[in-house]
């Protein structure tokens, strides 16, 4: 814990452990009060109320996510973009912003140009050092949290935004073509006037931590929006006729993928049909 310039070592007082109010733990990024002991160390009594929370990675009162992704190896899972996108929507983060990691792996400037509409997209090389001085800037203020699948090079990003970061990086597995887990702790780094928050990757998220109602999932698909007069009030976008929002994907108005990602994650929250 840090308070002023000193980090003090701090334990979670145990009625805290048992408080479902607060989670039951503190996240990184919480505004806490301790006490001192003898030996230096502290004792978490409160911890106070929180701005927002996203679930996955576990961080609290942030100003915005990054979604860290890499151009190749490993390569860029729609799905798997999504299912970020979800989780951050559902926090109700100020902020989210696609960082496209190793762009130079490919000769595609204009790396997911179809998400641009939606989101701030950032390109970026660790090892060419592209796009690094926009993410600095970015960076110098607020809370940022890195979030994103393992292997993509979220570390060896944040080493070449800062040498003395000197963070452990990993490689990507030539097996399975998915990236190892270096990170193991979610931590809070001080980055010029703002802090930074390393996560541990993901090779799977599971939606069913952020609480997410099937009937709520379209609202975090934040351009079906724009499109109303479905036929049926309470519409699920899947199995209906008259949909305004699949009558939207029809004509190019809404990027089919981002509605087959939708259906994919409307079968994982209810398995069910909505008839």
């Amino acid at each position: 814990m840090k308070v002023g310039d000193e980090i003090i070592p701090c334990k979670l007082r145990g009625l805290l452990k048992r408080d479902k109010k607060i989670g039951g733990a503190v996240f990184v990024g919480d505004f806490v009060e301790i006490s001192r002991l003898k030996d230096k160390s502290g004792v978490i009594e409160n911890v106070q109320s929180r701005r927002n929370v996203l679930i996955r990675p576990a961080t609290a009162n942030v100003d915005r996510v990054i979604l860290t992704f890499s151009v190749d190896a490993p390569k860029l899972h729609p799905l798997l973009l999504n299912r970020f996108l979800v989780l951050a929507e559902k926090s109700a983060l100020d902020e989210i912003i696609i960082c496209i990691n190793k762009i130079d792996l490919t000769s595609e400037k204009n790396f997911l140009s179809e998400y641009e509409s939606l989101y701030k997209i950032l390109r970026v090389s660790s090892f060419t050092g592209e796009g690094l001085d926009e993410l600095r800037k970015i960076l110098s203020e607020g809370v940022s949290v890195f979030a994103g699948p393992s292997g993509v090079g979220k570390s060896s990003l944040l080493n070449a935004l800062d040498k003395n970061l000197k963070l452990k990086v990993g490689s990507v597995s030539e097996k399975i073509l998915r990236g190892k887990h270096t990170t193991r702790i979610a931590e809070l780094l001080e980055f010029g006037g703002g802090f930074l928050v390393d996560t541990p990757g993901f090779s799977a998220v599971d939606l069913s931590e952020a609480n997410i109602d099937k009937k709520n999932l379209k609202n975090y698909f934040k351009e079906f929006a724009e499109f109303t007069g479905c036929k049926f009030l309470n519409c699920s976008h899947s199995h209906e006729p008259d949909c305004a929002i699949k009558n939207a994907v029809e004509r190019g108005k809404i990027l089919r993928e981002r509605y087959e990602s939708y259906l994919n994650l409307l079968e994982e929250v209810a398995p069910e049909k909505f008839y």
